[in-house]
């Protein structure tokens, strides 16, 4: 059921219109529904990112297939909306898994989730809703927004279970002016039973899981098979410079990781540090995890401007990690420093620092650096 719709360039955007992604899930199905039941003129739309196969085994749920868009073209058909496959292969190539081998490649651990809301949901989206003519989209993340004197807020869903405000920090001003999300006042049980309600066939589906183009969750073997290297083999090195062991290429490690590792010693042993330039993993006790601080850059603020003082938060440096105190501090080139009330484990160069004050996300960078007193 793919419509054609013709590129217009509108003097006024319609604000009864918007442009709903639709997965194929359950989540982006009821979010459509709920736009439609609230009286928007909806166009549905899936994008065609990556393609995985519908063959996979049953325990990989993942996303990014025929039979995801087929279930989201079936959503549309009962809705009655009109529904269209945009095709972003090749953009997400360049931003997302480009992206995600240089960084591993340059010893960090990347979160490309982030970056395809980034680039790709809410990017390529909104410019396409505004082709269409039509003024919003909706997805169906778990988060709200809130409009308080002019500026638009990004603040955490009702079902905590759920809440996906962490991926969403890099969303601005004006593109959150044009984000629905009906869902972040919905517990995820709820989602279901009016999905099962109204009879759609994919209220029991699997959410999906893991990286999309990565469904394994092998990432060193996908980033070999992609560029066509092989990973060098090097050092396992105690802190004090004694090799500890051979790994079998420095990007499959990352900062925390036990498991693995092959190494015999008197305790457990974890990854705390790379030097990909030498191809060397260090390994040390649990105790070199710890950081009391970091930098970050690649800055997006969303409950103000620009950062000009000091200002307590708490924060998270991983999706599902429960968030603690710190205080943020402005540097130079848009970068800010992160202190700790107390000292964070395994915090990781690549990965996002997201800042809240209660449900209010106040902004996020990337990590580009982590400190501690025993390293």
């Amino acid at each position: 059921m793919d419509f054609v719709f013709r590129n217009v360039e509108p003097m006024e955007l319609d604000k009864s219109g918007v442009l709903i992604a639709m997965s194929g899930g359950v989540d982006s199905s009821v979010a459509a529904f709920l736009m439609q039941e609230k009286g928007y003129n909806c166009l549905g739309t899936t994008m065609r990112l990556y393609q995985n196969n519908d063959n996979l085994p049953g325990e990989l749920h993942t996303c990014c297939t025929e039979k995801d868009v087929e279930d989201a073209a079936d959503c549309a058909r009962r809705l009655g909306i009109p529904f269209e496959v945009a095709n972003y292969t090749a953009e997400f190539k360049e931003k997302i898994i480009d992206k995600f081998i240089r960084t591993y490649e340059s010893g960090g651990t990347p979160n490309p989730c982030i970056d395809c809301n980034r680039y790709m949901k809410f990017g390529k989206l909104i410019d396409l809703a505004k082709r269409r003519g039509l003024f919003y989209i909706c997805t169906g993340h778990y988060a709200r927004i809130e409009e308080r004197d002019g500026r638009f807020l990004l603040k955490k869903a009702i079902d905590q279970t759920k809440d996906q405000s962490y991926v969403l920090y890099s969303l601005t001003q004006e593109q959150l002016e044009h984000i629905k999300f009906p869902l972040g006042e919905m517990t995820k049980s709820e989602v279901r039973s009016l999905a099962e309600s109204e009879g759609f066939l994919n209220a029991h589906k699997h959410d999906s899981q893991d990286i999309c183009f990565v469904p394994d969750g092998d990432y060193e073997a996908f980033m070999e098979n992609y560029t066509g290297k092989s990973y060098q083999e090097g050092d396992f090195k105690f802190p004090d410079g004694t090799v500890a062991g051979r790994h079998h290429g420095a990007v499959g490690y990352t900062i925390g990781q036990r498991r693995g590792l092959g190494i015999s010693y008197s305790e457990p042993v974890y990854v705390y540090d790379k030097d990909m330039d030498n191809n060397i993993v260090y390994v040390g006790t649990e105790n070199m995890l710890y950081s009391t601080r970091l930098i970050a850059n690649d800055v997006n603020w969303i409950a103000f401007d620009e950062l000009t003082d000091n200002l307590r938060v708490t924060a998270k440096t991983r999706y599902r990690q429960k968030e603690f105190p710190a205080t943020v501090e402005p540097l130079n080139n848009g970068r800010f420093k992160l202190v700790f009330d107390e000292p964070q484990r395994a915090v990781t160069k690549g990965q996002a620092v997201v800042l809240y004050q209660d449900d209010v996300v106040v902004g996020g960078g990337t990590i580009i650096e982590a400190i501690g007193e025993n390293r």
